[in-house]
Protein backbone atom coordinates (compact mmCIF):
# COMPACT_ATOMS: atom_id res chain seq x y z
CA UNK A 1 0.00 0.00 0.00
CA UNK A 2 1.40 3.36 -1.06
CA UNK A 3 1.18 6.01 1.66
CA UNK A 4 0.33 9.65 0.97
CA UNK A 5 3.90 10.59 1.91
CA UNK A 6 5.33 8.11 -0.62
CA UNK A 7 3.03 9.47 -3.30
CA UNK A 8 4.11 13.03 -2.51
CA UNK A 9 7.79 12.00 -2.68
CA UNK A 10 7.17 10.46 -6.12
CA UNK A 11 5.52 13.72 -7.23
CA UNK A 12 8.46 15.70 -5.85
CA UNK A 13 10.89 13.55 -7.84
CA UNK A 14 8.76 13.96 -10.99
CA UNK A 15 8.84 17.72 -10.45
CA UNK A 16 12.61 17.67 -10.91
CA UNK A 17 12.05 16.70 -14.57
CA UNK A 18 9.69 19.60 -15.35
CA UNK A 19 10.51 21.65 -18.42
CA UNK A 20 9.58 25.22 -17.48
CA UNK A 21 11.95 27.67 -19.20
CA UNK A 22 9.27 30.37 -19.47
CA UNK A 23 7.38 30.39 -16.19
CA UNK A 24 9.80 28.69 -13.81
CA UNK A 25 6.69 27.11 -12.25
CA UNK A 26 7.59 23.42 -11.99
CA UNK A 27 4.95 20.83 -11.12
CA UNK A 28 5.19 17.11 -10.44
CA UNK A 29 2.34 14.64 -10.09
CA UNK A 30 2.15 11.02 -8.96
CA UNK A 31 -0.99 9.04 -9.81
CA UNK A 32 -1.86 5.90 -7.84
CA UNK A 33 -3.94 3.33 -9.70
CA UNK A 34 -6.33 0.89 -8.07
CA UNK A 35 -3.91 -1.88 -9.13
CA UNK A 36 -1.21 -0.25 -6.97
CA UNK A 37 1.00 1.18 -9.72
CA UNK A 38 2.24 4.75 -9.61
CA UNK A 39 2.55 6.87 -12.75
CA UNK A 40 4.37 10.18 -12.58
CA UNK A 41 4.25 13.29 -14.70
CA UNK A 42 5.73 16.75 -14.88
CA UNK A 43 4.64 19.87 -16.68
CA UNK A 44 6.18 20.55 -20.06
CA UNK A 45 6.06 24.08 -21.45
CA UNK A 46 6.20 25.24 -25.06
CA UNK A 47 7.08 28.65 -26.45
CA UNK A 48 3.71 28.57 -28.21
CA UNK A 49 2.03 28.10 -24.77
CA UNK A 50 -1.10 26.23 -25.91
CA UNK A 51 0.81 22.95 -26.50
CA UNK A 52 1.99 23.06 -22.87
CA UNK A 53 0.88 20.03 -20.85
CA UNK A 54 0.29 19.89 -17.10
CA UNK A 55 1.90 17.32 -14.81
CA UNK A 56 -1.46 15.80 -13.84
CA UNK A 57 -2.49 15.14 -17.42
CA UNK A 58 0.96 13.77 -18.24
CA UNK A 59 0.57 11.20 -15.44
CA UNK A 60 -3.01 10.32 -16.46
CA UNK A 61 -2.10 9.97 -20.13
CA UNK A 62 0.87 7.74 -19.28
CA UNK A 63 -1.34 5.49 -17.15
CA UNK A 64 -4.17 5.29 -19.69
CA UNK A 65 -1.73 4.63 -22.52
CA UNK A 66 -0.55 1.57 -20.56
CA UNK A 67 -4.06 0.26 -19.94
CA UNK A 68 -4.83 1.73 -16.51
CA UNK A 69 -8.18 3.48 -16.12
CA UNK A 70 -9.00 3.18 -12.41
CA UNK A 71 -7.31 5.60 -10.04
CA UNK A 72 -7.26 5.97 -6.26
CA UNK A 73 -5.25 9.14 -5.70
CA UNK A 74 -3.01 11.77 -7.20
CA UNK A 75 -0.39 13.86 -5.40
CA UNK A 76 0.57 17.24 -6.81
CA UNK A 77 3.45 19.48 -5.79
CA UNK A 78 4.39 22.59 -7.67
CA UNK A 79 5.45 26.18 -7.76
CA UNK A 80 8.64 28.12 -7.53
CA UNK A 81 11.01 26.71 -4.93
CA UNK A 82 12.02 28.84 -1.97
CA UNK A 83 15.66 28.91 -0.88
CA UNK A 84 14.87 25.97 1.41
CA UNK A 85 13.80 23.89 -1.60
CA UNK A 86 10.23 23.83 -0.30
CA UNK A 87 7.46 25.29 -2.44
CA UNK A 88 5.66 28.31 -1.03
CA UNK A 89 2.05 27.40 -1.84
CA UNK A 90 -0.14 24.41 -2.56
CA UNK A 91 -0.59 23.89 -6.32
CA UNK A 92 -4.12 22.86 -7.20
CA UNK A 93 -4.96 21.23 -10.56
CA UNK A 94 -6.24 23.53 -13.27
CA UNK A 95 -9.78 23.17 -14.57
CA UNK A 96 -8.74 21.09 -17.58
CA UNK A 97 -6.83 18.65 -15.35
CA UNK A 98 -9.78 18.42 -12.94
CA UNK A 99 -12.04 17.47 -15.86
CA UNK A 100 -9.56 14.85 -17.14
CA UNK A 101 -9.30 13.36 -13.64
CA UNK A 102 -13.11 13.35 -13.41
CA UNK A 103 -13.27 11.21 -16.54
CA UNK A 104 -11.66 8.38 -14.55
CA UNK A 105 -13.15 9.04 -11.10
CA UNK A 106 -15.68 6.63 -9.65
CA UNK A 107 -16.42 9.09 -6.84
CA UNK A 108 -13.56 8.11 -4.57
CA UNK A 109 -10.44 9.75 -5.98
CA UNK A 110 -8.26 11.59 -3.48
CA UNK A 111 -6.31 14.65 -4.60
CA UNK A 112 -3.29 15.41 -2.40
CA UNK A 113 -1.91 18.95 -2.62
CA UNK A 114 1.57 19.15 -1.13
CA UNK A 115 4.39 21.51 -0.32
CA UNK A 116 6.57 18.67 1.02
CA UNK A 117 6.22 15.04 2.14
CA UNK A 118 5.17 16.23 5.59
CA UNK A 119 3.05 19.23 4.58
CA UNK A 120 0.04 18.25 2.49
CA UNK A 121 -3.75 18.46 2.31
CA UNK A 122 -6.08 15.80 0.93
CA UNK A 123 -9.39 16.41 -0.83
CA UNK A 124 -11.91 14.33 -2.74
CA UNK A 125 -11.95 15.25 -6.41
CA UNK A 126 -15.66 16.05 -6.13
CA UNK A 127 -14.75 18.77 -3.58
CA UNK A 128 -12.50 20.42 -6.17
CA UNK A 129 -14.95 19.94 -9.04
CA UNK A 130 -18.52 20.17 -7.73
CA UNK A 131 -21.40 19.71 -10.17
CA UNK A 132 -19.02 18.10 -12.64
CA UNK A 133 -19.84 17.03 -16.17
CA UNK A 134 -19.33 13.31 -16.82
CA UNK A 135 -20.45 10.35 -18.90
CA UNK A 136 -23.72 10.31 -16.98
CA UNK A 137 -24.58 13.72 -18.47
CA UNK A 138 -24.42 12.49 -22.07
Amino acid sequence: MVTPQELVLAALEARSFAYTPYSGYSVGAALLTKSGRVYTGCNIESAAFSPTNCAERTAVFKAVSEGEREFDAIAIIGGRAEETGRVAEFASPCGVCRQVLREFDDGGMTVILARSADDFKAYRLEELLPFSFSQENL
